[in-house]
């Protein structure tokens, strides 16, 4: 088998390339070290009395996002 340049691959690319491999376990781990490393944006906390209606807008924004980028988010 030839190695697999994952540091080349895109997100998606790398995504699909496990989803079409789940025997790839290296991959995977490539694939889960690029999402611990990006940065999460806060969007409320527990107790907040707005809760409900962040979490929504929030939502509402991601599929808006992926709708227009032609992408599902990760």
């Amino acid at each position: 088998m030839s190695q697999v340049n994952y540091s080349a691959m895109s997100d998606e690319e790398l995504r699909q390339h496990f989803l079409r491999h789940r025997e790839d376990k290296t991959a995977f781990r490539a694939y889960l070290d690029r999402l611990s490393k990006r940065r999460r944006e806060i969007i409320t906390t527990v107790d907040d009395p707005d809760f409900d209606a962040k979490i929504q807008a929030a939502v509402l924004r991601q599929m808006q996002a992926a709708g227009n980028n032609g992408d599902a988010a990760v």
